[in-house]
């Protein structure tokens, strides 16, 4: 899907903004709620679901790239038959969100492994590939996670400075880890939210050493609209030393409910579980999971959403004159030419959150694409506080 700042006009836009939550609550996508300080009772209805009443707030929250339109509504009935089984470990019901998930890769069951949202994976990798003479190899800047996981377990961590393109420097990555250890290549990346390039990473990754491993997180795979980028999901059928993980925690919307997988070989599956406790799917997350995936209509009206608002919000701050880095996710990068912690701070007292200071990109700004409402709201607070 490609948008460009012609496709979603200014008065599409303002159509979008008029019919706000209302507009998506009609598209049988889940009312926006944000999660700081209540301001006061709204209610809501979820098709399929009971009435519910929520709190809305006047804080913005624009800070973790979440789903603002949150689960499909077949989650949330599905969660509420699963309170029936609460009282059971829901091992029958993570073989069958395996075999759903390896239905929807076309792969087998035995190359799935749920975790705890996609942050077990990363905790699983850096178990099983890092330590004393295994180094840990990352982008700067990427998601750190693995990296501290990684320094617990005593490995050397080698940061390596993205490409001019804003892309994983392959070869030097390899180089850095010196035959051993564990690649971390985010792609889509965070916090940039560029690609990099199918054709290199698949070259790339076909050619590994046998003493070295490569975990591809795929966490913004679905936002990714790029015809330069691809999922590596099929390379891991073939190659041992090639994992990838994926979360419901970003299109999905069920990033409070914490569920991820990792796809790879049996064979390095069964190294991941021999360091992963039991039972650290929930009941709740399974069920949700399995229903989610079987409402690809919901995903596809996220994407949509996500696409068009991030091409408008693009245009606006590049007729402001900042410079934005290509977006495949569902948040943006903006280059405002002056240290962003006072503009963070700024943004807050306004009652509007974003994404944190990057030490190495220090003049960058990361916001995650939130509702149209929400965006016109950044918008207003950003225009002020650059005045």
């Amino acid at each position: 899907m490609e948008l460009s700042a012609k496709n979603l006009s200014r008065r599409r836009f303002t159509q979008l903004l008029g019919l706000g939550v209302a507009a998506t609550a009609t598209t049988a996508l889940r009312p926006s709620l944000a999660l700081a300080k209540p301001a006061g009772p709204v209610a809501g209805k979820v098709a399929g679901a009971a009435s519910h009443t929520a709190h809305a707030s006047d804080i913005v929250r624009l800070s973790s790239n979440e789903n603002p339109y949150g689960p499909s509504p077949a989650a949330f009935a599905a969660m509420r038959d699963a309170f029936s089984v609460a009282w059971r470990y829901p091992d029958e019901a993570v073989d069958a969100l395996a075999a759903d998930i390896a239905a929807h890769h076309q792969i087998g069951a035995d190359h799935v492994v749920l975790g705890d949202g996609s942050t077990e994976i990363l905790q699983l990798c850096a178990a099983a590939f890092t330590g004393p003479g295994k180094p840990i190899v990352v982008a700067e800047p990427t998601f750190e996670a693995i990296a501290r996981f990684s320094h617990v377990r005593g490995a050397e961590i080698q940061s390596l400075p993205l490409t001019t393109a804003y892309g994983h420097d392959l070869p030097k990555m390899l180089a850095a880890a010196g035959g051993s250890g564990l690649l971390y290549i985010c792609n889509p990346n965070n916090p940039t939210g560029t690609i990099t390039p199918k054709d290199a990473l698949r070259s790339f990754l076909t050619s590994l050493p046998d003493g070295v491993t490569a975990l591809v997180d795929e966490a913004y795979f679905h936002y990714a609209d790029d015809s330069a980028y691809e999922t590596v999901i099929p390379l891991t059928l073939e190659h041992k030393n090639v994992l990838v993980a994926r979360t419901f925690s970003k299109v999905y919307g069920m990033a409070g409910l914490r569920c991820g997988y990792a796809v790879a070989h049996p064979e390095t599956l069964a190294l991941l579980r021999t360091h992963q406790a039991w039972d650290t799917v929930n009941a709740m997350a399974v069920a949700a999971a399995r229903a989610g995936l079987a409402d690809q209509p919901h995903i596809a009206k996220s994407r949509q959403l996500n696409a068009e608002t991030r091409t408008h919000v693009t245009a606006e701050l590049s007729r402001m004159g900042y410079q934005l880095l290509p977006s495949a996710t569902n948040f943006l990068m903006a280059d405002l030419h002056r240290p962003v912690g006072p503009v963070i701070e700024a943004l807050k007292q306004r009652k509007v959150e974003v994404g944190r200071v990057f030490p190495a990109l220090p003049t960058h700004l990361r916001v995650t694409i939130g509702t149209q409402p929400q965006m016109q709201a950044f918008l207003d607070a950003f225009r002020q506080v650059m005045a």
